[in-house]
């Protein structure tokens, strides 16, 4: 989408390029939502108007199903179109997102223990046992997770400004995140830790049910702050945006606050994720509540009145 004269920063996103890697033109970055929107239900009115972010429509269809009325905003046609046909019940394909993941999971399988056997993993994930530190504290993982997001690694399968997406050291970071949210959520019936450890689908799960009516979710290609600066004030009863802050920097990230607080009515909610280390026990204690375990803030803003 084209940005307008003096609006120019919007275009700085590292999600405008569509793509995680090398290559030209938009792709599918994410086959899913690696988000709960409990979090957003837990936080959003009834019956709200509400913005998030399109991505592959697992949380958009659940703000729709809840009886919200659901804008959802993308800046990557494939990925807009992707989240339309998940909407009518088309099942989940395989995005850039998951082929990384699923290379990390490949190399913990050869060289980060028996616990890290996708037999292993998956007994364990049904038990739902709490305790995981044994494995995800052992030397041969640690090892592993070093080496594969230093920088000088990272940058051979990510490209521009996603590089500065990660906080530093993540190795450490992830793991304390995925030992928090192990102990906090039971494994056997949390389809995020399903999908993340072992890169399938929770057993029993039915979440490939279209929507009754997949029209009750608008679907905007633009960039998110152009979108937020061309709102009317109050226009909006609840915004969640997620990774949208993780990569630009400060200008953008200011900008996209004020045009949040504005576009969302007095006291509204506004929920921005990131992947970032939290800068309070707020944003913490907020991003602890996610199943997901990959979230380090989650900032929860209010509408000015």
């Amino acid at each position: 989408m084209a940005t307008k004269p003096g609006n120019q920063v919007a275009a700085i996103g590292p999600w405008a390029r569509g793509r995680l890697g090398r290559g030209r033109g938009p792709a599918l970055l994410f086959g899913r939502v690696y988000e709960d929107p409990a979090v957003e239900l837990g936080l959003i009115p009834p019956a709200s108007r509400v913005l998030c972010i399109a991505s592959a429509g697992d949380t958009a269809s659940a703000l729709a199903r809840a009886g919200h009325d659901v804008t959802a905003v993308d800046i990557n046609p494939v990925q807009l179109a992707y989240c339309r046909a998940r909407l009518a019940g088309a099942p989940a394909l395989i995005g850039s997102a998951e082929r990384l993941l699923a290379v990390g999971r490949r190399a913990a399988a050869l060289t980060a223990g028996p616990g890290w056997r996708p037999a292993a993993l998956e007994r364990r994930l049904q038990l739902g046992e709490p305790g995981w530190e044994d494995v995800l504290e052992g030397r041969r993982l640690r090892l592993l997770m070093a080496a594969a997001l230093r920088p000088a690694t990272l940058a051979l399968a990510v490209v521009g400004p996603l590089r500065g997406l990660l906080p530093l050291r993540f190795d450490v970071v992830l793991r304390r995140r995925l030992v928090r949210g192990l102990r906090a959520f039971p494994s056997a019936d949390n389809p995020w830790a399903w999908r993340l450890l072992l890169g399938r689908e929770r057993p029993g799960l039915m979440d490939d049910v279209p929507l009754p009516d997949p029209t009750v979710v608008q679907l905007v290609q633009a960039d998110v702050l152009d979108l937020l600066e061309r709102t009317p004030r109050g226009g909006y009863d609840a915004i969640a945006l997620s990774n949208v802050l993780d990569g630009p920097g400060p200008v953008f990230a200011a900008r996209l606050r004020a045009a949040a607080i504005r576009a969302v009515v007095p006291e509204g909610p506004v929920l921005l994720r990131s992947i970032r280390e939290p800068v309070n026990a707020e944003q913490d204690a907020a991003a602890a509540r996610d199943r997901s375990m990959l979230w380090g803030s989650v900032e929860i803003l209010r509408g000015t009145p």
